[in-house]
């Protein structure tokens, strides 16, 4: 059984900035260094081409083990929505796919986050394999975003990242 299964997490924050800012934080590599996958002190590398075609990558030094990140953009819109894969290639050649969406409120923007997580099951895998592993992949997905958006929360409203996950 080789077919890809998907799980989809769907997240929303609010933000006491306008979207320009929180849109800004996943496009500038200064900004993306100190919060996305990474943090300033463990970061090696934040290289970014913020156009359709164009690819990111982060690197990321973790107890003594590096840790990559890569994807596309699809889609840039200008402070409404971005459309990017993700993959972390040591792990998986498979992408997903993560949509961000910002609307303006009275008090800043909220921020819409959808991530479609692909996960190959084994051969040997049973159906409860497969919705245990999909179960995992969200909800570890889950927390790694919820660590980094307190950081992101952070950098856009006060201008440094002081929390370390």
């Amino acid at each position: 059984m080789n077919n890809i299964q998907t799980t989809t997490l769907e997240m929303r924050r609010e933000f006491n900035v306008k979207a320009e800012r929180v849109f800004d934080a996943w496009l500038n590599p200064e900004m993306m260094k100190k919060w996305f996958f990474t943090l300033e002190g463990t970061n090696k590398v934040a290289q970014n081409d913020p156009q359709v075609g164009g690819t990111w990558e982060i690197v990321d030094h973790r107890e003594g083990q590096d840790y990559r990140a890569v994807g596309e953009y699809l889609e840039i819109d200008p402070p409404h929505k971005l459309v990017f894969t993700f993959k972390m290639p040591q792990f998986s050649e498979l992408a997903d796919t993560i949509t961000v969406e910002f609307v303006e409120t009275d008090t800043g923007c909220e921020m819409t986050f959808t991530q479609v997580i692909h996960v190959l099951p084994e051969e040997n895998w049973t159906l409860a394999d497969i919705q245990k592993a999909l179960g995992e992949h969200h909800d570890g997905t889950e927390h790694g975003w919820n660590l980094m958006f307190m950081g992101l929360k952070e950098l856009v409203e006060t201008g440094k990242v002081s929390y370390k996950g």
